[in-house]
């Protein structure tokens, strides 16, 4: 029986995240919703471009195939689109054969609300302001870069990347770091604490979810030797030794099965962004997906003291 949409890993994306509407949008700020809205219409049969979300959302949605019993994986449009225009959206998503069925277009309403509904761990938007809003109002957004040059391949796999501090854990040790602005005494306070697992973070929930799937892929390696390993979750983080031993402690309490981690201790992380490339990263500290967002689908995460100064 297939799982209830609340037991799913739900993920929220706005048309724009999903499909290139660059041009439509500026014609939105330049001549108004009216124009847009007959654009759209008049536009229905041409097929927009892929958006930056779409290579993690397509495959993503391939666990449902993999796990076609339970079909664990739920994405729903959140779109300040009105429902004439979003006829267009709906065609694309027809269009390049994506499982997703459920949409709200909500007429200029803000979507991110809408995240309880439907017990999304995750929403995806292009609108920054709106993401902004959503992490001050405890909703885990993430503000989706534009990326030139998204990852295209051949093979079959899902790989997801995610900082650490003030993503996947809290923001208590980059205030120790900001605040002291001494390397030495932010790893001695690491250290100080290292069986002490950090809080978690806005994209923990998700992280939860996507490590479920893991633990089933491990059992399925195992098991069906046939099987080829679909799903791969890295961490990328600033952090070095000795303050790995806090990270370590975090994941391990949380339960959190993850495949690869990196400890660049301040290597740039587009350089191993570059040669792993994920089909989405996620990071709180902007100028980091700056540099790495031509390449890779890069995901903002506008959470504590890296981006506000403050809790």
């Amino acid at each position: 029986m297939p799982y209830l949409i609340e037991d799913k890993l739900v993920i929220a994306v706005s048309s724009t995240a999903l499909f290139d509407f660059s041009a439509e949008h500026d014609l939105y700020l330049k001549e108004g919703v009216d124009q847009f809205r007959s654009y759209q219409r008049d536009n229905r049969t041409e097929v927009p471009q892929l958006g930056t979300a779409f290579p993690f959302i397509q495959r993503i949605l391939q666990l449902n195939t993999i796990y076609s019993d339970h079909n664990p994986i739920e994405v729903v449009i959140l779109s300040r689109n009105h429902a004439d225009a979003g006829l267009r959206v709906m065609d694309a998503v027809r269009h390049y054969e994506l499982s997703i069925s459920r949409a709200f277009f909500l007429a200029g309403s803000l979507p991110y609300p809408y995240m309880e509904s439907v017990g999304a761990v995750l929403y995806l938007s292009t609108n920054k302001d709106e993401v902004n809003r959503a992490i001050a109002d405890g909703f885990p957004a993430g503000y989706v870069l534009p990326c030139e040059n998204p990852p295209i391949d051949d093979n079959r796999q899902l790989r997801i990347a995610f900082d650490f501090d003030g993503v996947i854990a809290d923001d208590e040790a980059e205030i120790v770091y900001q605040e002291k602005d001494d390397l030495d005494l932010f790893h001695e306070h690491e250290r100080r604490f290292r069986n002490k697992p950090l809080q978690s973070g806005p994209l923990m929930p998700l992280l939860r979810k996507i490590s479920a799937l893991k633990t089933l892929e491990r059992h399925r390696v195992k098991n069906m030797k046939e099987y080829t390993e679909f799903l791969r979750i890295a961490i990328v983080t600033a952090r070095n030794a000795p303050a790995h031993e806090r990270l370590i402690k975090t994941l391990a309490d949380a339960g959190l099965d993850t495949d690869e981690l990196f400890l660049l201790g301040g290597i740039e992380k587009k350089k191993v962004l570059d040669v792993l490339k994920p089909h989405i990263f996620f990071d709180d500290q902007i100028d980091h997906l700056q540099r790495a967002a031509a390449s890779i689908p890069s995901v903002h995460i506008p959470f504590g003291i890296a981006n506000y100064g403050g809790k």
